[in-house]
């Protein structure tokens, strides 16, 4: 049995991960390919590229969520191959930063990385390199993966698409990459059929992205800005002023937050439905039991520990 020639062994590694332990062994005697793609199922940057090349814009949900391996080069073949993406989840991501959303290669990077060579038998959960058996000896060159930034680049440009080529986007969850900045956060978040944004813990971002999302995304409907310390009263108001059609808002655990941003959705949010408040210290008790009278339609409000106290409401 033979794979399919124009199958890349990275897809085929991306595949297997989703078999047992035992059933990866077994497929591993297949033939070569399948050998090497099931001696590491974990998703890095040679997967990710594979995988854009072979779909392209056939693709419409993309969930890649704490793949902690994935680095900028993997967010710039997404942004080159998948144009047609609706959904983009990159929660946890820790490795991305903002050149990679720019389309730029890091200039402090002069080599990407390479695959390194096989160190022998170790400690891993990956079986192949854990004794159960001895790979056949027509298995001696590994097969070539693409691992090299040089791949992503057209005609020798260093500079490639932005995030914003994904004009299709309606979900983008960039949960806790927290190397992102307003830098490219400003110049890429600008997706006018985007509804649900995830910002939680991104930490370095201030009120010139919220502003910058709510100026350029108002069909915005969901939107997650918890852990946020750098945000204030001012950036949220302009936020809510702007968008008008949140049904969803996060900011737990901001504490540039105060009783002012809970007027303002008082004012502003006539269709929400979800709040979470929880552990913002610049909120009374008292502002909100009075954004409880204010909105009644909100169906889910979380307040625990707000100004220091356990007060949970839920309608």
């Amino acid at each position: 049995m033979e794979t399919t020639p124009d199958l890349p062994v990275e897809v085929i590694s991306y595949i297997l991960s989703y078999l047992s332990v035992s059933d990866r062994k077994e497929a591993s005697v297949v033939n070569r390919a399948w050998y090497f793609a099931s001696q590491d199922c974990r998703l890095q940057d040679s997967t990710v590229f594979s995988l854009a090349k072979l779909f392209g814009t056939s693709l419409r949900l993309l969930d890649l969520t704490s793949c902690l391996s994935i680095t900028d080069i993997s967010i710039r073949a997404i942004i080159f191959y998948l144009n047609n993406l609706t959904v983009l989840r990159l929660g946890w991501c820790k490795e991305i930063t903002d050149w990679g959303l720019l389309g730029m290669q890091d200039p402090n990077e002069e080599h990407c990385p390479e695959t390194k060579d096989d160190l022998g038998p170790k400690f891993s959960r990956n079986f192949g390199n854990m004794g159960f058996f001895t790979p056949p000896t027509y298995f001696d060159d590994r097969p070539v993966m693409i691992t090299k930034l040089e791949d992503l680049l057209i005609n020798g440009e260093k500079h490639g698409p932005t995030l914003r080529a994904l004009r299709h986007l309606q979900e983008l969850d960039l949960t806790a990459c927290r190397k992102l900045t307003d830098i490219s956060l400003q110049q890429v978040i600008q997706l006018p059929n985007l509804k649900k944004l995830s910002l939680g813990m991104v930490n370095e971002i201030t009120d010139r992205t919220l502003v910058s999302v709510a100026t350029h995304c108002r069909s915005l409907e969901h939107l997650s800005v918890n852990h946020c310390c750098f945000l204030t009263d001012e950036g949220m108001i302009q936020t809510l002023q702007t968008v008008g059609r949140l049904v969803s808002l996060d900011i737990s655990c901001c504490d540039g937050i105060s009783d002012r941003t809970l007027a303002a959705i008082a004012e502003n949010c006539k269709w929400l439905k979800n709040l979470d408040v929880s552990m913002c210290n610049g909120i009374t008790v008292a502002r909100v039991e009075l954004l409880q009278s204010q909105i009644p339609w909100a169906t889910n409000i979380k307040t625990r520990f707000v100004g220091g106290a356990d007060l949970s409401i839920s309608l």
